[in-house]
């Protein structure tokens, strides 16, 4: 699987308005027909929008460089063995989120960590070999992060829908 990382959202930030409009209706059905299939090629993407090769090439160049999008392969973790994969809701003492974030993120189990409002600080969605390697990692990695005061772990039973796109 591959994912197309939306024009929305870019190095970890909204887009703004202006920088948004500049897309134009070619780069957003360019980035459509990518979220479809990553790896489609640029005279595939010409074809299927009535424009020639260069064209498809020059523009996704320029989306690219502009980290407007990134074209990256995305595995599936249940398939690479990961039987196990859980969010996991941190909260963490006062000002101290973003050290918390930070840590957990060099985690390799940690296969996504945002800062977040509401009743936690720090989600975490992590993937592991098994429920027993789901409680070590919290009892002896997470749960000894300096700042977590607490930890909240939802297990997925079974995920019905994994998708990275956006409407554009």
């Amino acid at each position: 699987m591959t994912e197309v990382i939306p024009p929305s959202f870019s190095r970890g930030r909204y887009l703004s308005k202006r920088e948004h409009s500049a897309m134009d209706e070619l780069d957003r059905k360019i980035i459509a027909l990518l979220q479809l299939d990553g790896r489609a090629s640029n005279a595939k993407i010409a074809r299927e929008v009535g424009v020639s090769e260069g064209t498809v090439r020059r523009r996704l160049r320029r989306l690219v460089k502009e980290d407007v999008v990134k074209v990256i392969a995305v595995p599936n973790l249940e398939k690479l063995g990961y039987a196990t994969t859980a969010l996991i809701g941190i909260s963490t003492g006062p000002g101290k989120s973003d050290a918390v974030a930070d840590a957990i993120s060099a985690m390799e189990e940690a296969h996504y960590v945002a800062i977040t409002t509401g009743s936690f600080d720090v989600f975490v969605w992590a993937g592991l070999e098994s429920a027993e390697n789901l409680g070590n990692f919290l009892r002896t990695k997470v749960g000894v992060v300096d700042g977590v005061q607490g930890t909240q772990t939802f297990v997925n039973l079974s995920i019905k829908k994994r998708a990275y796109g956006l409407v554009l």
